[in-house]
């Protein structure tokens, strides 16, 4: 299962590269069909972590992805998944 993975420390205190960085990976995942998205924001304050939170809260991303899990194990990552739709005429094997 392919992923993509985004690590923010890089970028922690620029909010517009952040904002941007998060669109283009939602963009990737979309375009390649990647079911999942691995994003680190970093433990920290969790200043972070609540900005990206409220960007994928946003209705027009909320729209793009099926649900985010926060990581159990590693309070600094987030998982987004998607559904993707398949192309007609192909049947997925179950």
């Amino acid at each position: 299962m392919a992923k993509l993975v985004l690590d923010l420390h890089d970028i922690y205190n620029k909010g517009d590269l952040i904002d941007k960085a998060l669109r283009d990976v939602i963009n990737e995942a979309i375009d390649k069909k990647i079911a999942t998205i691995e994003i680190i924001p970093g433990k920290g304050s969790g200043a972070l972590k609540k900005k990206v939170l409220r960007f994928l809260d946003q209705k027009e991303i909320k729209a793009l992805y099926h649900r985010i899990d926060k990581d159990s194990k590693n309070f600094g990552r987030l998982f987004v998944y998607f559904q993707h739709k398949e192309a007609k005429g192909k049947k997925r094997k179950r």
